[in-house]
Formats: structure tokens, sequence, C-alpha cells
């Protein structure tokens, strides 16, 4: 009888889920911006969040298609790529934000328009990248601009690359740029920008039960509305969290980029 008494005073301990964010900066940094936000979240949602995130976007990638994240925060396409693959989906995006590609240069640099870069080398994070490598190469495209792409491990290295003056120019995305210390950031300035999109969702795997991703969405929906909300949310540059479904990000799929056909020929059963 007393076993029983002590088991039952045991408050159960909350599910723990892993959550992948798509690495856009260095591990370290992501963890400051993104576990705040995650345990408050978590809190309110009533389960515990481990933060994962992989050492470049190739890696993020096969994580992804390993189904390896109970819930992740990834690009548009790659959403494209693994709502089909591994059965990913969307629930939650970014509110009164749409996702544009940016291209940056050094604040002093002589370029004015974007045919000034005219067999250049500009960085990008990775080729599958949606608005910071496929978008931004896009616009190159569209003006009849032939560069010499590079390729680093996230949106950080591209920033410092072009601030160091080692790349002409480099594509971001206009959430990461403002997420950088402002003395780096003031050393940039936006050349050119795409146009925009539904921004990266934020999506459950399907082994998730869909009570418990109510849950969460409701939790990033309630952080705008008070105080301690709000600041996690300034840690990742947002205003606020609202819901998303699987048809928002149609805009994407019509644009028909096959850079991981590997993943976009095959799905888990």
């Amino acid at each position: 009888m007393l076993v029983l008494l002590s088991s039952a005073s045991v408050r159960a301990e909350p599910q723990t889920l892993s959550f992948g964010i798509v690495p856009q900066a260095a591990a370290s940094r992501l963890a400051e911006q993104w576990v705040p936000l995650l345990n408050e979240v978590g809190q309110r949602a009533g389960v515990k969040f481990t933060f994962r995130t992989p050492k470049d976007i190739p890696a993020f990638e096969a994580e992804l298609g390993a189904g390896a994240y109970d819930f992740a925060y990834m690009n548009p396409y790659h959403y494209s790529v693994f709502h089909h693959h591994t059965g990913y989906v969307a629930f939650a995006k970014e509110k009164d934000r749409r996702l544009v590609g940016i291209v940056v240069v050094r604040q002093d640099a002589p370029y004015r328009t974007i045919n000034d870069l005219a067999d250049k080398p500009v960085i990008f994070p990775a080729p599958a990248a949606f608005a910071a490598s496929i978008l931004a190469q896009a616009e190159f495209s569209s003006h009849g601009v032939r560069i010499i792409p590079k390729y680093v491990s996230s949106h950080d290295s591209v920033y410092r690359g072009v601030s160091a003056g080692n790349f002409a120019a480099g594509g971001g995305i206009t959430r990461t740029l403002d997420a950088l210390p402002t003395e780096q950031r003031m050393e940039l300035r936006v050349l050119a920008t795409t146009k925009d999109y539904t921004p990266h969702p934020f999506a459950a795997h399907p082994r998730v039960p869909s009570e418990v991703v109510k849950r969460v969405l409701d939790a990033m929906r309630s952080l705008q509305g008070d105080d301690v909300g709000r600041h996690v949310l300034e840690g990742v540059t947002m205003k606020g969290i609202e819901a998303g479904a699987d048809q928002d990000w149609n805009d994407v799929r019509a644009l028909d980029i096959r850079l991981l056909e590997q993943w976009q020929k095959q799905k888990v059963e």
C-alpha cells in the first residue's frame, strides 16, 4: 500500500521529443537562439524537447530522410521533398514574414547591381538551401549573369566569407542576416532580393500523435501574447508563429526543383 501511494505521488516525466533545426549557423549559436524557445514551448505544451542540429545542411538532409527528428524546422524545399519521402507534416510557420532570398556584398564593395558580379566568386550555404542558394542563383540566371558558385556549411559562413573579402558576394535570407551581431551586420549590405515565398515550416514526423502536435502548435501561437514568449521569439528573430498547412507550400512545389532527386524518387513506407 505504501509503495502504491509513493508511485501515485510521483509526477510523470514529460515526453521527450527531438527537435531538429536547419543548420543555418554554428551549432553553438543556434543553441543560444533556439533552446530558450524550445524550452518555453515544451513547458507550455507539457513535453520536453531535445535540441538537435547537425554539422551542415547535407547532414540535415540525411537526418530528415531517415526520419531522425520528431519535430523539425526546415527550409521550404526540404519540406516539399521530405513530406513526400518521410511523411513530415507542416503545422506552423513564422507569422507576418515571407521568405526572401538576398544577395549581400561588403558595405564598401564597388558593386551596385547584380550585373556587376559577372564572373565573380559568389558563396552559398549549400546547393539545396532554398532561398539563400536556389532562389539567389535563379536571380543571377534571370539576369543572364554568370557567376562562380562556391559552397560552405551555413549562412553564417557565407556572411563571414563576404565580410572578410574572400568572396565578392553571398546568398542569404533576411532572418539570418538580421540575427547577426550588429557590428557584423553593418559590414554588409543587400544588393538584390528575390521573389518571396512561404517561409520555413515547423513540421512533425507522422509518429508524433496529432494531440501532441496540437499542444505544441497552441504553445507556439501563445508566445506572442506575453513578455516571456516575446523574448524567446526575439531570440530567433520572429514576431510570432502561426498555424500552417501542407498546401501553404504549393508555391514552392510549383517551382519543380529537382536538386534532391535521390530523396524525391523514394518514399518511406
